[in-house]
């Protein structure tokens, strides 16, 4: 067993311990920099706001809750509860169920109003369906690019998941070097505008930071120097 392993399976003893006994945990995983916990009882978590905020404090790690697949009200009938909680004034223009994650990704005018005080009303759309809500605000103006990077998140959504959880197992993981020395390698953007790309190595590890195009230009970063490459080997 890696000592990842070992993390989660501790981290999950600690949690159902702390949890009343009336609330499962499925599953813990990390996300990123993220511990999320995997319930079959969502609504019992959303009646307790303090739950989670507690345990984040204890475990000092960030968390978030989701359903496991059976424990969410079927989308049809969720669609409209949900949309019986949220004021009218949010002005809703979408509503888009995510049963791989338990998510349901709300659009609308005013997401201030859909969050609520203190998050009250995401919690009562979990109370009212089991879904965990995310909320988006609607483009002020009808606009493509935005259109397409929602519609490209939504169908990498599985993927980036995945990635995401092979991301915070690295993050998490017990230290492989005893050097400690970090290097940026400039991959663009110096003395000009556009086409901004970095690499930060460490011993353990080589992180791409941001990749941009320049403007007016086909121009790209240097993805071809040693320090990028392989690019599938990037953290």
């Amino acid at each position: 067993m890696s000592t990842v392993d070992k993390q989660l399976d501790e981290l999950q003893a600690t949690i159902v311990d702390e949890l009343p006994n009336d609330i499962s945990v499925s599953d813990v995983t990390y996300e990123g920099p993220e511990l999320v916990i995997y319930t079959r009882d969502p609504k019992k978590f959303a009646q307790n706001g303090d739950l989670v905020r507690n345990l984040a404090g204890q475990l000092r790690k960030r968390i978030t809750v989701r359903p496991v697949p059976d424990a969410l009200t079927d989308p049809a009938a969720a669609r409209e509860k949900v949309l019986n909680v949220i004021p009218e004034k949010a002005d809703v223009a979408d509503l888009d169920f995510h049963a791989d994650t338990g998510e349901v990704v709300i659009e609308a005018a005013k997401p201030g109003m859909v969050i609520g005080r203190h998050g009250s009303t995401l919690r009562e759309i979990t109370q009212e369906v089991g879904w965990t809500p995310e909320v988006v605000r609607t483009p002020p103006i009808e606009s493509s690019t935005v259109s397409n990077v929602r519609s490209f998140l939504k169908q990498e959504r599985e993927e980036r998941r995945d990635v995401l959880e092979r991301v915070g197992r690295q993050i998490h993981r017990e230290e492989m070097a005893d050097d400690e020395w970090v290097r940026i390698s400039t991959l663009g953007c110096c003395r000009e505008v556009g086409r901004a790309s970095f690499i930060l190595s460490t011993p353990e590890t080589r992180i791409l930071i941001d990749c941009g195009d320049k403007p007016g230009s086909e121009d790209a970063p240097y993805l071809q120097v040693p320090e990028a490459n392989p690019l599938n080997s990037l953290d």
